[in-house]
């Protein structure tokens, strides 16, 4: 980095919060900066205390959390009040910093009386002071609209494609899980080296089922690679794998940029004796225990994609190329 450009960027403020400290500080190490400390904790009623331990007066501030287990709620409290902390310090620009949003698959009333929580908590950023807000991977792309504020939505696809170069890729297909992630899959396939596509026709049942009918296009024989944006009881893989052991598919990678693994998730992905390898990135923290039971998982960086997309827009660069289209 140029020296002049790294003058620059020591003029920011990065902040996390308490769900995923060690993504903030891979993305600090990238961008050469230190992560600003924060003091938080708990009063004796259950009330969350939180202070920027730095000044942020007339400074750019990213924050950093995603959402994610085991407390998820206490992870966006903690995020609107960071932003609310940086607002009232007088920053001069407030990115919030989302790398995992879970709340995007609540992007709909499908049901009767229900809340469209993903619309809620774009309305609240804003509310809490973000000026700009970056994410990854979002479930349903249509998230992406529901914020007021320029939102940069990013994709992993390049560093999870860069994990299989040099990879035989020869009789290789990539499966959607669902026809709504068919144009995911044909992205990844197109990084990979345009290799061939394939859909499952599957009908969520509830949290934990699904429904798989078949799948649209020829696995038969193949070795496949499975791609979801996440994978979090595991419902829609193993279903999945049902039909593809019916069409005689034996070696089979599950690539996700989510990797939550909640619930019995471990348990059902180590009992699929076809999965060679799980790809998955450090969107969201994955315990020593987790790791330890899925021998097979791979755990990717995302933070040079993150840091890059701070760099570019603090320098006022494109982050055209860093897209989830």
């Amino acid at each position: 980095m140029p020296r002049r450009e790294g003058e620059a960027l020591e003029e920011i403020r990065i902040f996390s919060g308490s769900a995923h400290p060690e993504l903030a500080q891979d993305i600090c190490d990238y961008l050469g900066v230190r992560l600003s400390p924060t003091d938080m904790g708990c009063f004796s009623n259950g009330c969350l205390y939180i202070q920027l331990q730095d000044s942020v007066r007339e400074k750019d501030v990213f924050i950093v959390q995603p959402f994610c287990l085991p407390r998820m709620s206490d992870h966006v409290l903690e995020f609107f009040m960071l932003l609310d902390a940086a607002r009232s310090a007088s920053a001069r620009r407030i990115h919030a910093v989302i790398p995992y949003f879970s709340y995007s698959r609540s992007d709909k009333k499908d049901e009767p009386h229900i809340c469209i929580t993903a619309r809620l908590l774009a309305d609240l950023f804003v509310t809490a002071g973000a000026s700009h807000v970056m994410t990854m991977a979002l479930h349903s792309p249509q998230v992406h609209g529901f914020f007021s504020v320029p939102t940069d939505h990013l994709t992993a696809t390049s560093v999870l494609a860069e994990h299989f170069k040099g990879h035989d890729l020869r009789d290789t297909v990539v499966v959607a899980p669902d026809i709504g992630h068919a144009k995911q899959a044909t992205h990844f396939a197109r990084a990979l080296g345009g290799v061939s596509v394939a859909a499952a026709n599957k009908q969520r049942l509830d949290d934990l089922t699904v429904r798989v009918e078949g799948i649209i296009g020829d696995v038969r024989g193949k070795r496949v690679i499975l791609i979801d944006d996440e994978v979090a009881a595991a419902g829609s893989i193993v279903g999945v794998m049902e039909v593809l052991r019916e069409e005689g598919v034996r070696e089979v990678t599950v690539v996700c940029t989510h990797g939550v693994f909640s619930g019995t998730a471990v348990e059902r992905l180590s009992g699929i004796p076809e999965l060679v390898e799980i790809v998955t990135t450090n969107t969201v923290p994955i315990s020593p225990e987790k790791r330890e039971r899925l021998p097979n998982l791979t755990v990717l960086s995302v933070a040079p994609v993150f840091g890059e997309a701070i760099r570019r827009n603090y320098l006022g660069l494109s982050v055209g190329p860093l897209f989830a289209y």
